[in-house]
């Protein structure tokens, strides 16, 4: 390995491991949701209820984060994050009731999210944009890693040592992670002072990135068919191990199974991006996300799936979204450069937002089946390419109406 190769590599991998953070903190503790509504006397309903103020401590923080990013360099918030993440997972250790565990779990999202937002702007800043989808595949090869180490981890450490040791687990992480971003991982970006944080700069900034056809598109695209996982996360655990019977470690399994699908597709994603562009492969992949979901869900509302089958079509569904995720992403940052931590910021905050409102769409939704959690991510399927079909029209008209404009002034110019 060159050494080019090799400092991209590493830079990769730890940019992997900023992004991993936040999928990290859900998948490890998914399996020790009996345990810890066990030992706090509560229900899991209301534990769920802690992975809803995760998703909203990572939506509110992301819009945070990315003036920040944009006007003190990539590193600073990057160290307040991680180090809010580190005090709060610590704290986490000694919760005793859900009502603080629901609210530490809010911090330890606000701190974690400073890693995701850094990630994506520091892809857009030190890569160039032809290689921006091939670069999110390979942060999909180490973020894939966490639903197949993660719930296996955490169902181990919950039957074994107690849920508790979940987070002092989470803390380490977070220390060994900090401690390479300080060390091995370069500043992309020059504080910029022009940048204000005053509350109106901050508001037309987001408001100018989201006027920006390709990006709207893009990321409302991807965050909707991302909810469709978030939907699996929150469902999951009720399927498999109430419906099901799984016991944790046996749902752990499941669920690193599970995620090979998105792992594996991610890096077909980079195969199929030699021979075909990101949005034909967007739209094929959501046509057969939204065919796997609706079969999911009518297997469901009819009774026929099984523990297996209910596998195989969440793998399937998983596999799909291993192929919308990179593409949307690149695509949804390429038209900004200065402003790529606001761009970032935004796009994560959408995403993170309907994820919140989705995993608790299927709380609020419980019914004592699978239909709730297939339903939902049928639905999330169907709606990203309705999506991306109409935002497609938007964005060739925008195109022509531009061409068309120029071509005009080219003409006065020549009379």
């Amino acid at each position: 390995m060159t050494a080019p190769k090799r400092k991209s590599f590493f830079l990769i991998v730890i940019l992997g491991m900023l992004s991993a953070i936040g999928p990290f903190s859900i998948d490890m503790y998914l399996p020790g949701f009996p345990a810890i509504a066990k030992s706090l006397e509560t229900t899991v309903a209301e534990v769920t209820l802690s992975l809803s103020s995760f998703f909203i401590g990572i939506s509110a923080g992301q819009f945070l984060y990315g003036p920040l990013l944009d006007r003190f360099g990539r590193k600073k918030p990057l160290y307040a994050g991680l180090s809010l993440y580190v005090i709060a997972s610590a704290c986490c250790i000694f919760a005793r009731s859900v009502e603080v565990l629901i609210v530490l779990r809010f911090f330890q999202a606000l701190g974690g999210c400073a890693g995701m937002v850094a990630a994506r702007a520091m892809v857009r800043d030190l890569f160039d944009v032809s290689e921006n989808a091939k670069v999110f595949s390979l942060l999909m090869l180490v973020v894939g890693v966490s639903p197949i180490i993660a719930p296996t981890l955490g169902g181990t450490v919950a039957s074994t040592l107690g849920w508790r040791y979940i987070f002092a687990i989470l803390t380490a992480i977070a220390i060994i992670i900090l401690t390479a971003v300080h060390f091995a991982l370069p500043e992309s970006r020059r504080p910029d002072s022009n940048f204000s944080l005053k509350p109106g700069p901050i508001v037309s900034g987001f408001l100018s990135v989201l006027k920006e056809p390709q990006f709207f598109t893009y990321a409302f695209t991807g965050a909707i068919a991302s909810a469709g996982l978030y939907a699996y996360i929150a469902g999951s655990p009720y399927v498999f191990m109430e419906l099901f019977h799984t016991t944790e470690r046996q749902y752990g399994w499941i669920f690193a199974i599970v995620a090979l699908g998105l792992i594996g597709s991610s890096q077909l994603n980079s195969v199929l991006l030699r021979t075909y562009k990101s949005e034909q492969i967007i739209r094929i992949a959501l046509f057969l996300q939204t065919a796997t979901g609706l079969a999911l869900l009518l297997g469901s509302w009819t009774g026929q799936l099984g523990l297996f089958s209910t596998i195989f079509f969440c793998f399937l569904f998983l596999c799909c979204q291993g192929c919308v995720f990179p593409n949307t992403s690149a695509l949804s940052l390429a038209p900004f450069s200065r402003n790529a931590g606001t761009a970032s910021a935004l796009l994560g905050g959408i995403q993170m937002c309907i994820g919140a409102l989705t995993s608790a769409s299927v709380g609020w939704l419980s019914n004592k089946t699978a239909v709730p959690m297939s339903g939902v991510m049928a639905a999330c399927a169907f709606t990203a390419l309705c999506i991306l079909l109409t935002g497609r029209r938007i964005i060739r008209y925008q195109a022509r109406k531009t061409a068309a404009e120029a071509e005009s002034i080219d003409e006065i110019g020549l009379s």
